[in-house]
């Protein structure tokens, strides 16, 4: 009597290897963005500390709101570190958030620069220097540590821009310094930071315009 033999299965080895090979890999990039997130913001938290105290003592209005944009940053990477590990309607979410985030401090630097426009009040320009040149320190570290994943989804895109936007507000603030410095008026401190109104407006456009339509796709999306 002949023997039957069972149905042999074919199992894509390779294919299943290959798989695994790539969510270990997906796994390892999320754990290296989560320890760049949480290094940013316990520096942007460390800087946001040092900034309002600095500019309570000099009585720099410029530092401290300097500072408070540390603090809108510290967030920003906080709702970063929160959308991680979610779907694609979370990550879309903390984008639109941070993209509003950008745009009020817009809106609150030009009510400021409007406020000033009569007076022009003249800054401290070493205090400007000096902090300005060692926040711009501390968003270079976080620039670099942002820089690999600048490219990768919305979360950490968005995330890489609040990091460009505070290095050029920095190289600003020190040209402001100078200037303020050299022609013992305000109006260099209120021409640089219309410049970064501009530049904070442009990158909430940016922002809210990839992240709302990616938030609209995914409304029936599972979270």
């Amino acid at each position: 009597m002949d023997t039957l033999s069972a149905p042999s299965l074919d199992v894509p080895a390779d294919d299943c290897c290959a798989a695994k090979e790539v969510e270990l890999a997906a796994l390892s990039r999320r754990t290296v963005q989560r320890r760049v997130l949480v290094a940013v913001l316990l520096i942007n938290l460390a800087m946001f500390v040092f900034e309002l105290t600095a500019g309570v003592l000099a009585r720099s209005s410029a530092l401290i709101a300097d500072s408070v944009d540390m603090f809108g940053d510290a967030s920003v990477y906080g709702l970063s570190l929160y959308a991680l590990d979610r779907g694609l309607r979370w990550r879309a979410g903390a984008a639109v958030v941070k993209g509003g985030i950008i745009l009020a401090f817009a809106v609150w630097l030009a009510v400021d620069i409007a406020l000033k426009v009569s007076t022009a009040t003249e800054p401290s320009a070493p205090a400007m220097g000096v902090v300005g040149a060692i926040a711009l320190a501390a968003n270079l570290v976080c620039f670099g540590l942002l820089w690999s994943f600048r490219e990768e989804d919305i979360n950490m895109s968005s995330t890489w821009e609040c990091s460009r936007n505070d290095v050029l507000a920095n190289g600003g603030v020190l040209v402001a310094a100078a200037g303020v410095w050299l022609t013992s008026s305000g109006w260099p401190d209120l021409a640089v930071a219309g410049v970064i109104v501009a530049l904070f407006l442009r990158s909430a456009i940016r922002v809210l315009r990839s992240a709302v339509p990616q938030l609209t796709s995914s409304a029936h999306s599972p979270a």
